[in-house]
């Protein structure tokens, strides 16, 4: 062999084997599990799984090439599907909603965990602090709860006749009953009464409101909450029925056909819910990466939904929407 080949070969396979040795590391298939408490065919769910994937397949991961990923769905028994989850011993888990964060840190204190859309994770008691995690959870937080205030004063706005709210939440949600109790103290400062609707499930909903629709300038409010996501349609449907103003706390109850929604981008969140996955996969510990807030929020205004109820949008209001469906 001649001495220029020799060095050719040998100078090849000095680059070829870290080339070779990266594509298997890269190569390497990791596990993650994905804890949705949304029916698997929900628009909004669809949405968010959709954008931690292409947060994820931008930094390199593809399923079903590197990455293995075991879905939950619905809302039923949360606490059930958790514990699935954790029993597959993934490498993390990617939770949407206080709820579901709730039910992952029952089944497990060990696990990485990453949430996105949860209302206030120190309150909840799933992180010690924003800037200091601590323990195996952290992730994107929505807004605290003093947020719901806005929700009341929006409602004032535009329904100032309304003497009487309703709020539509879920008891066993925490950032569901935070955010009522800002509801009914931000009430006081606007004389009006407040009224927990909602429950369990849909039939708690409808014979809630309805039984609420009853008396006079009557508004309501819907909370963030997997029950309320899960029957949007049924909530906008009470509400046009019943000549409710209602507020919404996410920008697809106004475009499912919603009056009004105030919140932050529920699906960006879970893309960036991916680069912590991705950090976490990389070797860094959870409890060291802070917990990041929404920091851009959307008003919305359904002008057709105002039409239905015969509602007169206050054109200061419309001034300051970010987006108005027609």
């Amino acid at each position: 062999m001649r001495r220029r080949d020799f060095i050719t070969l040998v100078g090849g396979s000095a680059v070829a084997w870290p080339l070779a040795l990266h594509a298997q590391q890269s190569g390497q298939m990791r596990r993650i599990g994905v804890l949705m408490p949304y029916a698997k065919d929900d628009p909004e769910a669809q949405a968010r799984i959709t954008a931690f994937l292409q947060g994820l397949q931008k930094l390199g991961w593809t399923e079903g090439r590197n990455l293995q990923i075991e879905y939950r769905w619905g809302s039923g028994d949360l606490q059930k599907a958790a514990t699935e989850l954790v029993a597959l011993s993934p490498d993390v888990i990617f939770a949407s909603s206080t709820a579901a964060v709730a039910a992952l840190q029952q089944a497990t204190r060990s696990v990485p965990i990453v949430f996105a859309n949860v209302g206030d994770p120190v309150s909840g008691g799933f992180v010690a602090s924003l800037a200091k995690p601590g323990g195996n959870i952290t992730g994107f937080t929505v807004y605290d709860y003093t947020m719901a205030a806005k929700w009341v004063e929006l409602l004032k706005e535009i329904a100032p006749y309304v003497t009487h709210v309703g709020v539509i939440r879920s008891p066993s949600d925490t950032a569901s009953m935070g955010q009522l109790g800002v509801i009914q103290s931000a009430a006081r400062s606007f004389g009006l009464e407040v009224s927990p609707l909602g429950g369990r499930d849909a039939r708690d909903i409808e014979q809630t409101v309805t039984e609420f629709a009853g008396g006079s300038n009557r508004g309501l409010i819907t909370v963030a909450t997997p029950l309320s996501i899960n029957n949007r349609d049924l909530i906008i449907s009470l509400a046009t029925r019943h000549r409710l103003p209602a507020v919404y706390s996410v920008r697809f109850f106004a475009a499912a056909g919603g009056l009004i929604s105030y919140g932050p981008d529920s699906v960006d969140e879970s893309r960036q819910a991916a680069g912590y996955v991705d950090r976490i996969l990389k070797g860094e510990e959870p409890g060291s990466l802070p917990v990041q807030s929404a920091t851009k929020f959307e008003l919305v205004i359904n002008l057709k939904a105002a039409k239905a109820i015969g509602l007169t949008v206050p054109p200061s209001l419309l001034a300051r929407a970010d987006a108005i469906i027609e």
